[in-house]
């Protein structure tokens, strides 16, 4: 302590700066060593000064540097991940999401109208809480949580800086929105085609957590999934400034009347909405409009567009659906289901008022009528505001 004691600063009645006051056995002269002398003492017993000690030219510089440090990481929360893609750190202030990731969600979710970016980020939220050092239980491996088999399949070197990893977020986010696109597609066509029945978000959903052969055989949400559906539908909320169009599909915006009657008469049967199935006794989303028409009767494509399924169905019996393309941006596509018959194949090209079957009972049906349905950006919706003239 010596070295330290003597250096040449102006006397003072107050500890110096960074002294310890509080050491336990610590002298008066220790605690507070330039304190006046009580009496002036003689030149002889007056103490040498001497210049800056080994400690002071060599130890305080540096305790003072590494105080410096602490103060600004204490300020500003820590050094920034130099894995975070882009140039800066900054944390989204809604979400808590570096704001770097947002186009990499919306990129992803470019794939598929099904999945958005909220989808994404809910997931990922799910997994692992974007924390990019955490495996999952199966092995997984960064903010996805993608194990080596699965990274095989969907993992690319999307950000181009020469490495495909699935701790590299956005590769990580990417392959994500490529898996879910594909199950969002082979739940698409299940559901077209009448095998699972339930929206295209939860299904989609649902296939990633217990695959597409469990949602097959239940022919909706099986209940394995629901837990992991009910925690990742509760966090869209939170991301959903990453969307770039309303994620409900447009559900409650009023549709223009841009569609033709699909039989002569709309005298509706059942219409759009919740009710108890006839024959399954279930209770659960009538996803269309029944129109009461006779046995044999011509139903005809309500816009122009290409037939993309036309084929029987355990559900819906004899089953066509029409593509009309976009609307605002989200794709618009018409069906037309229980036909006696089929007049359509799938990849033709329809106008307004060309035929596409006759009415029938076919699949689960009490009597004959045309099950009608409009789907838009993938969501059903109610038939009857689309129609140009309502029933």
């Amino acid at each position: 302590m010596s070295d330290q004691h003597a250096v040449d600063i102006p006397q003072t009645e107050h500890p110096a700066p960074g002294h310890d006051t509080d050491r336990p056995g610590a002298s008066a002269q220790e605690t507070c060593p330039h304190r006046p002398a009580a009496a002036p003492q003689s030149s002889a017993a007056r103490p040498r000064r001497r210049g800056p000690g080994t400690f002071t030219l060599l130890v305080l510089p540096g305790l003072l540097t590494l105080s410096a440090v602490a103060g600004v990481l204490a300020l500003t929360g820590g050094l920034p991940d130099d894995r975070t893609p882009g140039d800066s750190p900054r944390q989204d202030a809604v979400s808590g999401v570096n704001a770097t990731y947002g186009p990499w969600l919306r990129k992803a979710a470019d794939a598929c109208t099904v999945v958005t970016p909220s989808v994404l980020a809910a997931q990922i939220d799910q997994l692992t809480g974007w924390n990019n050092d955490t495996a999952g239980l199966s092995g997984g491996q960064g903010v996805a949580a993608f194990t080596d088999e699965e990274w095989r399949t969907w993992g690319k070197d999307d950000d181009g800086n020469g490495a495909s990893s699935p701790t590299d977020p956005a590769d990580a986010i990417m392959a994500l929105g490529r898996r879910d696109c594909s199950l969002a597609r082979k739940v698409t066509d299940l559901r077209t085609d009448g095998t699972i029945n339930g929206d295209l978000v939860d299904l989609t959903l649902a296939a990633y957590a217990v695959g597409t052969d469990a949602v097959t055989k239940a022919g909706r949400v099986p209940a394995a999934a629901k837990t992991y559906l009910t925690e990742v539908k509760a966090l869209f909320a939170k991301y959903a400034e990453f969307d770039r169009e309303d994620p409900s599909g447009g559900a409650g915006a009023q549709a223009d009347a841009i569609l033709a009657p699909p039989v002569t008469t709309l005298t509706i049967t059942s219409p759009y909405g919740s009710r108890k199935h006839p024959l399954t006794g279930v209770t659960k989303l009538h996803t269309g409009v029944d129109f009461g028409a006779p046995q044999g009767a011509q139903v005809s494509a309500a816009r122009a567009g290409t037939v993309v399924f036309a084929a029987l169905t355990k559900a819906y019996g004899n089953r066509v659906v029409v593509d009309h393309g976009t609307i605002e941006g989200k794709r618009l596509e018409t069906t037309y289901s229980h036909l006696s018959r089929i007049d359509v194949t799938a990849g033709q090209t329809v106008q307004s008022g060309t035929p596409v079957g006759r009415v029938g009972s076919t699949g689960l049906s009490t009597g004959p009528h045309l099950h009608f349905e409009v789907i838009y950006d993938g969501y059903y919706t109610d038939p009857r505001p689309w129609l140009s003239s309502g029933g």
